[in-house]
């Protein structure tokens, strides 16, 4: 059996494809969402809920599975790292998913940051910032000195937890954006104008999490554009090598 560590899009892709070459498939999401993708992709057995350290080790074991595919989001390096650390304890293949990347235009307007801080920094050039970077790392903006007595608004996914999170950080209930993207071009024009907004803040999540339409929609109404830069991952593979490795390394 091989995992799918799940939860976006692309793991429906990667789970779709193993099946049709004969693979039996578990899959792993933190959300019911991304467990409910998986389901539909025809992974064999689906795991719903956080799983690292100790309990990624056990489920590892006590699936008898062969190998790990790592397809969850570019910027979830928490559970990355303890994927990687619980397959070298075990001697297990490992792939990371690489998420096709996105050109980012060239624009005097979009401004690239290194680190949460950096883009916290350079939104504070506007006086209301758009944030679509989730709530996962929310407090960097919440907290930041630069952006005191700016407005925030959270475009976040419709989950009590993200709700509960933007309430705990202090996030208005007129401020927050609970949807399910990616969004189009005119949904974000929409977004943008209706909350007035002269700064977006997004993630380099590639063409999946439907940041090209993010970026565009902002700079054609002339608004700024902050874009965090994903983790380096030099060892991340696109799915059409990952198949063939894959099947090397079990004798396939």
């Amino acid at each position: 059996m091989i995992l799918v560590l799940a939860g976006t899009a692309d793991a429906r892709e990667v789970i779709g494809t193993l099946k049709a070459g004969g693979y039996r498939v578990a899959a792993s999401a933190v959300t019911a969402y991304g467990a409910r993708l998986a389901r539909e992709a025809g992974a064999d057995t689906v795991q719903e809920g956080p799983l690292g350290g100790e309990d990624l080790l056990a489920f590892l074991k006590d699936q008898g599975i062969r190998a790990v595919i790592d397809a969850t989001h570019p910027f979830a390096t928490t559970i990355t790292g303890a994927a990687r650390q619980a397959c070298q304890n075990l001697g297990l293949p490992y792939f990371r998913y690489r998420r096709p990347e996105v050109k980012l235009p060239s624009h005097p307007n979009l401004l690239l940051a290194g680190s949460l801080e950096e883009a916290a920094e350079l939104a504070s050039r506007g006086q209301v910032i758009f944030l679509t970077t989730g709530t996962r790392h929310l407090e960097y903006f919440t907290t930041a000195p630069a952006l005191a007595g700016k407005r925030l608004v959270v475009r976040v996914l419709p989950e009590e937890a993200s709700l509960a999170r933007c309430r705990q950080l202090g996030i208005w209930p007129g401020d927050i954006v609970a949807i399910q993207g990616p969004c189009s071009y005119e949904l974000n024009q929409a977004l943008y104008r209706q909350f007035k907004a002269d700064v977006v803040v997004t993630k380099d999540s590639g063409t999946t999490g439907g940041v090209v339409e993010k970026i565009q929609a902002a700079l054609d109404l002339g608004l700024t554009v902050v874009v965090l830069r994903r983790p380096p991952e030099p060892d991340s593979l696109p799915l059409e090598d990952i198949i063939p490795l894959l099947g090397e390394a079990l004798g396939r």
